[in-house]
């Protein structure tokens, strides 16, 4: 039952009961303190006409101090019905008077992107749509939602999107690809019901129980995606092993050009050094696109930019230099002792961060409030005993992977103050929730909202190649007409946008060699560029259009 009904149906039975509550005790009270018995009708018609201020007829006044008191009190009891009547019904009504509702149906649309209900998931992607320039359609069930979001300024449109008619006014027959965003088994009926309306249309759903995709796949559902299942993989990936880069994870740009993560670990040739002493494009071809240092990205590098140890470098280069870099870094790191990595939370997440990383030399241990075969200590994991069963004093990271922020940030709270020098890498279900668990220590977190969104976007975009989507940096491949007849140098588009251009593809050829200094972009060339989200907007806004 909506909201707005639920008050209609408990504002009347509140209007009766004190109603025949009122009537029956006037009608014992004429009878019992005035001796002036009268029939119940009669008491009901007192209670009204005091009820709604308009009178009390022949019965007034009275003598007894107790009619009296009575009378006061319904005076007090109308006035207070009248107030609420207008909070039910009043207010209301002039909210949607004054306030346009969502509307039922969209003009002509052609390529457009249909969102079934919104997330804070699907904002991203919205936003994604929205810098390049995408029509969308986010239709969303309830109303008041919807005229919220409509008075926000999004392209919604109010209906059930399991209503063939509702899809239809959605003009999904001529989108592009329909996102499908509710509950898992809603999913699956939008699916059935998407291609009721256009058997040729792209579907993507979202799963939370990730067991339960393939039943979205018979439904019709082209592509569906486990949100939880590469965020656990995402936060795996910031776990430090003995192998520090694997090129075979790299992204690729072109046939021998890859992009891929080298982390600076204690020990390493890299540690606590200047770029221009390491020397890395002289020694292995390879160019720094950008440096992650704790939680944060900057492509904001010069060859002074110092790598202290625990830092991230995105590199891009030739797959030869780059595997030479992955020796030359592995040849020292392999002399540490294998890593002890702690697992709090062994649902979707953990499962995924546990898989990613059985592979590698770490020694994993496993917590949960739940028995399994992979649990090692069942507990809390904002218990200092259990945290200390699993071991949490000897692990050099932890990978917090629990589905409740708040249990999480007590959590990240009690194990850095168990284990001080413990790197701490975190889930966040709320993207409000992050600046929190940096607060009580965690060195990483990642937000389920944004590897969804980023998961959609990669999804939706495929011919837009964005190629990364599980970081907090994007590999994006983008037409530069704004460029054209210009040299990146004197552009300065990593000064002005934080971008970095790491190719240019120029007839279906990717040029990966070239000076940023005299190398000269034409109007048919696209770029590849690095850089975070807002970086890669002020880009297509600068050079894109």
């Amino acid at each position: 039952m909506a909201l707005r009904t639920r008050r209609t149906v408990y504002y009347l039975a509140l209007l009766v009961a004190t109603t025949a509550v009122f009537t029956a005790a006037y009608n014992v009270g004429m009878a019992t303190w005035e001796n002036r018995p009268q029939p119940i009708y009669r008491s009901l018609e007192v209670v009204i006409q005091s009820f709604t201020t308009t009178g009390y007829g022949e019965d007034a006044p009275w003598q007894s101090p107790q009619m009296n008191a009575l009378a006061i009190v319904m005076q007090f009891a109308g006035i207070g019905l009248i107030l609420t009547a207008a909070d039910v019904f009043a207010v209301p009504w002039l909210r949607n008077a004054l306030s346009p509702s969502a509307p039922e149906t969209v003009g002509e649309l052609d390529g457009h992107v249909v969102v079934c209900k919104h997330t804070p998931r699907t904002d991203v992607l919205i936003e994604e749509l929205d810098a390049r320039g995408r029509e969308y359609v986010l239709v969303e069930s309830d109303p008041d939602r919807a005229r919220e979001l409509h008075e926000a300024g999004y392209s919604v449109l109010r209906g059930d999107p399991e209503s063939i008619e509702v899809l239809d006014n959605a003009r999904v027959g001529t989108a592009s690809a329909v996102v499908a965003d509710a509950a898992d088994d809603i999913n699956a009926s939008v699916a059935l019901s998407v291609h009721e309306v256009n058997p040729d249309v792209r579907v993507v759903s979202l799963v939370e129980d990730a067991s339960l995709a393939r039943y979205h796949r018979l439904a019709g559902a082209d592509t569906v995606l486990s949100p939880r299942q590469l965020l656990g993989r995402s936060l795996a990936g910031e776990v430090p092993t003995a192998v520090t880069t694997t090129i075979e994870e790299g992204v690729a740009i072109g046939e021998d050009f890859r992009l891929a993560e080298v982390a600076v670990a204690e020990g390493s040739p890299l540690a606590g050094r200047r770029l221009a002493d390491v020397r890395l494009r002289e020694r292995f071809g390879a160019t720094v696109v950008g440096v992650w240092s704790g939680s944060s990205f900057t492509t904001a590098v010069d060859r002074d930019t110092r790598l202290p140890a625990g830092t991230q470098l995105l590199v891009a280069g030739r797959t030869e230099g780059l595997e030479a870099l992955r020796e030359a870094t592995a040849a020292t790191v392999s002399e540490l002792t294998p890593r002890r990595v702690v697992i709090a939370g062994y649902g979707d997440t953990g499962r995924a961060a546990r898989e990613a990383l059985a592979g590698t030399n770490a020694t994993l241990s496993v917590l949960d409030r739940e028995d399994d075969d992979r649990v090692d200590v069942v507990g809390d994991a904002r218990d200092p005993e259990a945290l200390t069963a699993v071991g949490i004093e000897d692990a050099s990271v932890m990978v917090l992977a629990i589905e409740d922020d708040t249990e999480a940030i007590f959590a990240t709270l009690v194990a850095r103050d168990l284990n001080p020098g413990l790197r701490i890498v975190v889930r966040s279900s709320e993207e409000e929730d992050v600046p929190k668990l940096y607060r009580a220590g965690a060195d990483y977190v990642q937000s389920l909202a944004t590897v969804s969104g980023r998961m959609l976007a990669s999804t939706v975009f495929e011919d837009e190649d964005l190629l990364a989507y599980d970081r907090q940096v994007s590999v994006v491949r983008l037409p530069a007409p704004g460029l054209a007849g210009s040299t990146l140098a004197d552009a300065a588009v990593r000064e002005n946008t934080g971008c970095a251009v790491v190719a240019v593809v120029r007839e279906g050829e990717s040029i990966t060699e070239f000076d940023p200094e005299s190398f000269v972009l034409e109007a048919d060339d696209d770029v590849v560029i690095a850089g975070a989200d807002e970086d890669i907007t002020e880009f297509e806004r600068r050079y894109s259009t």
